[in-house]
């Protein structure tokens, strides 16, 4: 087991420090386009992509997760596995690419009256980005953790890349910048398809064919995941898209600042638990030891980083302009929540190992409904502040859920998942434990 840890621990830290690299990308990335854009730009980007990346996440039907639990369990099942992933992905990809277009043509409204031809640009990455999402998750369970890193980070890098060729080089505006970014994301899943046919080929000698019953039984397990994975999304962005159609791009811009850096906050305890499900599914320990152990670590380092995040909010209006002051109270007022969701993100893995109990569902679906009722309550009174203060309201309230499940069904107290002890606290600035570690 304490092999294991420290293989993890070392997986950990490559890839926390892939994301730091990603976070630097997506931070200039966003002052270049809030200073090339400004405020409404901004806005109108931020809504392009949230669209996008929902309608990715809620047809997904909990495929990601369930290849990675699949896979996992028997790399037997790898080809198999993928061809019936990647043959869904086509197939809804694009038929939900035809369905956005239409929407865009004949409900305008329904996406704060953005150009429409933006919004048709943009549904072209739809496919990709599916096969993208499914692919990674592939990678994953078949412990390519570098590649899944390395394409991460360069579809992270995209962002940037593409922020400064279409604004400051062509200075052609936000439609050449959708454009390179769809260009960008149809590169990426092609890449992601070639990995996905090379590692198949150096696990296994068996033949590339869809199976109807394992798919049935993905998409089975896949559907309970889906279920708390399609509510976190529209709990983490839907209520960018409200803002936008209350009051407008230039709030909503202003709005993205501050849960772009909330959602960077949250990549940490992300990276965790996305290394974390295979391990644990693979050991499915009903006392939780591996999770507990590792939420204790999260929780301390997570902590520090949303402690850090407090100045560092009063320096948004400086680094983005003036229209985007009120960016700090928004970011202040969210830290509490994206904190304690991030505990919960490593937290629901132990059950997601188990095969996802319908209570962690169930619980998603009461938080979504009270974030629904509050957003549209408070956002066309209050604004961006009324959104982020649902946002962390429902935050907290999924961590007190999944935290007492956790509680209840392994045993576990407070202290053993949340604080650190003394010889954990004195591994951790062990430059040897997360550095040093080989795996």
């Amino acid at each position: 087991m304490n092999a294991g840890l420290t293989r993890l621990k070392s997986q950990v830290a490559w890839t926390f420090a892939t994301r730091i690299l990603m976070i630097v990308n997506s931070v200039v990335a966003g002052i270049i386009v809030a200073h090339w854009l400004g405020a409404a730009g901004t806005g109108q980007l931020a809504v392009i992509n949230v669209t996008i990346a929902t309608v990715v996440q809620v047809c997904s039907f909990g495929l990601p997760s369930a290849n990675t639990y699949f896979i996992a369990q028997d790399s037997k099942q790898l080809r198999t596995a993928a061809s019936n992933s990647l043959i869904f992905v086509l197939v809804v990809g694009t038929t939900l690419a035809i369905g956005v277009s239409y929407l865009a043509k004949t409900r305008i409204e329904w996406f704060g009256y953005l150009p429409a031809n933006l919004i048709e640009l943009a549904s072209v990455s739809i496919p990709a980005q599916l096969i993208t999402l499914v692919g990674l998750n592939i990678l994953l369970a078949v412990g390519k953790i570098r590649e899944f890193n390395l394409l991460d980070l360069i579809g992270q890098s995209f962002v940037l890349i593409n922020a400064v060729l279409a604004l400051v080089v062509l200075r052609f505006g936000l439609t050449m910048l959708v454009f390179l970014n769809v260009v960008a994301a149809v590169l990426v899943s092609i890449v992601v398809g070639m990995l996905i046919v090379n590692a198949a080929w150096n696990l296994e000698r068996s033949r590339w064919r869809p199976d109807a019953s394992l798919l049935a039984r993905m998409v089975r397990y896949g559907i309970k995941f889906h279920i708390a994975t399609l509510a976190g999304a529209i709990i983490f962005r839907a209520d960018l898209l409200v803002v936008n159609h209350f009051h407008g791009a230039a709030e909503a811009g202003v709005y993205s600042v501050a849960t772009q850096f909330g959602m960077l906050l949250m990549l940490l305890p992300g990276v965790i638990a996305t290394l974390l499900f295979p391990r644990v599914t693979a050991e499915q320990d009903a006392r939780g030891a591996t999770t507990a152990l590792v939420t204790r670590y999260t929780a301390f380092v997570t902590l520090f980083c949303c402690l850090a995040a407090v100045p560092f909010s009063f320096l948004l209006p400086l680094i983005y302009g003036p229209e985007f002051t009120a960016a700090s109270r928004l970011l202040l007022i969210l830290l509490p929540g994206v904190y304690l969701v991030g505990l919960e993100s490593v937290l629901v893995q132990h059950f997601s190992a188990l095969g996802l109990p319908r209570i962690i569902p169930f619980y998603w679906i009461v938080t979504l409904i009270i974030n629904v009722v509050l957003v549209f309550l408070w956002v066309p009174r209050m604004g961006a502040q009324g959104a982020a203060v649902a946002s962390t309201l429902s935050y907290a309230l999924i961590f007190a859920f999944v935290t007492r499940e956790f509680f209840r069904l392994t045993g576990q107290s407070f202290s053993s998942v949340f604080i650190l002890k003394r010889s954990e606290l004195r591994q951790l600035f062990s430059l040897s434990t997360f550095v040093g570690a080989r795996g």
